[in-house]
């Protein structure tokens, strides 16, 4: 079998060369002290192997609390590798084994786990997502652009009738994609059974009519149990699409309703500032988007240029294009990026650029339903902004002959879109 190799940006008050050797034994068949089953033979089987060390810097302060004092701490990145006969092809304890008991380590005084490489073993254990870019583009019958999208909003606080309602302006509006917000999933005020009655009434009384089937990702989070049922329904109402939320969900559970539905699955990151804020410590999206893709994630949010959190544009551009690298040599395993975060037709052009094709999902909540047109303006000034940028000509000159574009660049102009907000 192969190995399984991860990459650590690693600060320590000791040297690297010792926190490396720490890490490497606590996450493989060692402990604090050597003992006596802990033969050569096991350590040469099963140990860890510290692969690489490459020193980058030293401070004099820690940038995590640390119980160890010293003088100078020293910062670089690490590769180490496991034999994979250590845990097998099986996801969650893959990540135990390089996320687990590291980053409270005496020895640490920073850690950051920034890539992975996983063997091939893994393509014929996972099956990935189902439907990815062109099975999604497919179902919702749009080709060569993005496919607009939306949010039901307010969060919370609608009854499925409302929200039956908002979707019935935003159909007729000419939206492609619909998603629950995070928030809403099956609560006393909105159940999801109701909702879902509801809400397909609008999409099946629309696609009946005009042979278009707009997208809903109804959120199923929940029970396992709870959540089988609810995406059972989903499949019998005729929907055409799932959401769930990543970390509340976890690998096991991405994986049992991956197998489970044949829909695509939008995975939502709710709870990603976690991991992203500090450079100092946490798992970055390039590794948990290996995870997810494999465990059968179809849609990833990405978050968006010129956004409203605090992720620079660079991260965001990187993330989205992390969902091209083929995870196998076989299967490419992906996924369709999807940006939302305060987006309007102003960034569409740079998007569109960024990432150098078509095939996302773009959501906007007031870049359409603040425009001065209402939602079928908003929804247009979308369109507008990617045909214009697919064609290569500037937003502003197309817009000169756009009535619903110049409306949102004249709204919205004021967003910083050159793709290098830091």
């Amino acid at each position: 079998m192969g190995r399984l190799f991860a990459t650590y940006d690693l600060e320590t008050p000791t040297s690297l060369e010792r926190a490396a050797e720490v890490i490497a034994g606590e996450q493989s068949s060692g402990t604090f002290l050597r003992l006596p089953g802990e033969t050569d033979r096991l350590r040469e089987r099963s140990g860890a192997r510290v692969e690489q060390i490459t020193v980058s810097s030293t401070s004099s302060t820690p940038s995590l609390p640390c119980r160890i004092g010293a003088d100078i701490h020293t910062r670089g990145e690490i590769v180490l590798s496991w034999p994979l006969d250590n845990m097998g092809t099986s996801l969650p304890n893959v990540m135990a084994t390089v996320a687990g008991n590291l980053f409270e380590l005496a020895e640490v005084s920073a850690l950051r786990l920034t890539d992975i490489s996983l063997p091939e073993e893994f393509a014929s254990a996972y099956p990935g997502p189902a439907f990815g870019r062109q099975g999604t583009l497919a179902l919702a019958g749009v080709r060569d652009r993005p496919m607009i999208g939306t949010i039901v909003k307010p969060s919370v606080g609608l009854s499925p009738q409302g929200t039956a309602s908002l979707v019935e302006r935003l159909v007729e509006g000419g939206i492609d994609f619909i998603k629950d917000d995070e928030l809403q999933a099956n609560g006393p005020h909105c159940p999801f059974e109701d909702r879902l009655r509801e809400v397909m009434k609008v999409i099946d009384t629309h696609a009946n009519r005009t042979g278009r089937k707009v997208m809903y990702a109804f959120n199923i989070t929940d029970e396992l149990d709870v959540m089988r049922h609810n995406a059972d329904l989903v499949q019998q109402a005729g929907g055409t699409c799932a959401m769930v939320s990543l970390f509340p969900l976890g690998l096991t559970g991405l994986s049992a309703i991956r197998r489970h539905i044949d829909l695509p699955l939008h995975c939502h990151r709710n709870g990603w500032g976690i991991y992203s804020r500090s450079p100092d410590i946490g798992i970055s999206f390039r590794v948990w988007q290996k995870f997810w893709r494999l465990a059968g994630a179809d849609h990833l949010h990405v978050n968006g240029i010129a956004n409203k959190f605090t992720e620079p544009d660079a991260t965001v551009v990187e993330n989205a294009r992390s969902l091209d690298d083929p995870l196998s040599s076989e299967h490419g395993y992906q996924a369709m990026p999807v940006f939302s975060s305060g987006q309007t037709a102003v960034q569409m052009e740079a998007t569109c650029k960024a990432i150098g094709h078509t095939d996302f999902i773009y959501c906007a909540g007031g870049g359409i339903m603040g425009h001065p047109g209402g939602v079928a303006g908003g929804v247009a000034s979308l369109q507008q902004a990617a045909e214009a940028a697919i064609g290569g000509v500037p937003a502003h000159v197309f817009a000169k002959d756009h009535k619903e574009l110049s409306q949102a660049l004249d709204l919205f102009g004021d967003k910083d879109c050159a793709g290098e907000r830091t």
